[in-house]
């Protein structure tokens, strides 16, 4: 369990993590440059992470592609009138951000208000432990930062609800988390289409 370590506020550590963020775009240049030399993201490299980044690579090119945003959705979307700081905290290899980065690229690019910015967990873990799951560093971990009242409106991830209690339904069936869980998840993902992550990050933003 990851405890916190520093006296910084979460302020303080958002505006630090901030001047080390990264576009999506460039993000994803990185991600795909990383394949190119077989490495991952973060201080640890081996192969079995390299190759999880290679696969999100992959998954995270049709996401882009294939997300559709509806057009009572775009509305919504459009209706925030406020400047809001969307803030990712990720990895390269993590199986759950690459279904997941792709739809909340799609909500920033349909509003100007909005401004999508990348930081890595393991170079950021002092801020990853003010938002911790069930004690955890999980991630993605979406974080939404009103930059003029220097606050959190609201945080989501790792995951979507529906994806979360199939992971709980099978450590409540198994006793654990068996390696067939990972083409599981993933086989919900891609029948979702990024829809229910949607509709959860879109339930968080502070509309009137």
């Amino acid at each position: 369990m990851a405890l916190p370590t520093t006296e910084n506020s979460t302020q303080e550590l958002i505006v630090k993590a901030l001047s080390q963020a990264i576009s999506y775009e460039d993000y994803r240049a990185m991600v795909s440059q990383l394949v190119l030399e077989g490495k991952a993201t973060g201080p640890e490299q081996t192969e079995a992470l390299a190759n999880y980044t290679m696969l999100n690579d992959r998954r995270m090119k049709r996401f882009d592609k294939t997300v559709k945003v509806s057009p009572e959705d775009a509305a919504t979307i459009a209706k925030l009138d406020r400047k809001v700081q969307l803030i990712v905290l990720t990895e390269s290899w993590c199986g759950d951000a690459a279904p997941a980065l792709p739809v909340i690229n799609k909500v920033a690019q349909l509003n100007d208000n909005i401004d999508l910015k990348v930081v890595l967990r393991d170079e950021n873990v002092d801020l990853m432990n003010r938002f911790l799951t069930n004690g955890g560093m999980s991630i993605p971990k979406l974080i939404f930062w009103d930059e003029e009242n220097q606050e959190v409106l609201a945080d989501w991830g790792p995951r979507p609800k529906l994806a979360a209690k199939l992971v709980a339904d099978h450590k409540a069936k198994h006793g654990q988390l068996l390696p067939e869980i990972k083409e599981e998840i993933q086989q919900w993902y891609n029948k979702d289409k990024g829809q229910s992550t949607l509709k959860e990050v879109l339930a968080s933003f502070p509309l009137k």
